[in-house]
């Protein structure tokens, strides 16, 4: 990863710390992922050569700058999709000092609603780190939108294990897909679209 780029992660993740450990009320919180989880994200984003990458819930941008920056390595493009356009602007201004800023759209759009106006096979890369309880609800989307060999990953697997159950149980019943769950940062779901499926 870019040493720059480290370097902007690195104080966005010091930063929510601090200001994290103030708030009581997680809505308040800044929410922004864990180092290793952000690595995790950069080199899958590499190994599955994605170009078309779509993350719904900017937050800060830590998530957003990982993946930008794996993009800009794969040739690829970042939509990050955000109902809080306030924390988007943050991100934006990160992702200008990292000069990741041409690898990303930032959009202030509800992700059930983006996901169901994207066509058929059209991402190389979904990732989910927004309301947990929200993703079963925007199915078969989620699902729809995967390329063959395309990879949904979804935050919080282990830590929300309740709020996640809905969409483990919508994953698991869908045809072509292939799941696991990884323990890096707070656990990430993955769902592999598998070829020839559809």
């Amino acid at each position: 990863m870019d040493a720059t780029v480290q370097n902007i992660v690195d104080e966005l993740v010091a930063a929510a710390e601090r200001h994290d450990a103030t708030k009581a009320n997680r809505l308040d919180r800044w929410r922004v992922l864990e180092p290793d989880a952000g690595r995790f994200l950069w080199f899958l984003t590499q190994a599955v050569g994605a170009r078309t990458i779509v993350e719904v819930g900017t937050s800060r941008g830590v998530s957003t700058l990982y993946l930008a920056d794996a993009a800009r390595g794969t040739g690829g493009r970042v939509v990050s999709l955000d109902t809080d356009a306030t924390a988007q602007e943050h991100a934006r201004r990160s992702l200008t000092a990292a000069g990741l800023a041409d690898h990303v759209t930032l959009r202030s759009q509800d992700g059930g609603a983006a996901l169901a106006g994207m066509p058929d096979g059209s991402v190389d890369l979904l990732f989910l780190d927004a309301e947990r309880t929200e993703y079963a609800v925007w199915w078969p989307h989620p699902a729809r939108v995967l390329r063959a060999g395309g990879v949904l990953v979804a935050d919080n697997a282990l830590s929300h294990p309740e709020e996640m159950a809905p969409l483990r149980a919508v994953v698991a019943q869908e045809p072509g897909l292939t799941t696991t769950t990884i323990g890096v940062g707070k656990g990430e779901l993955l769902a592999l679209r598998r070829a020839g499926s559809s």
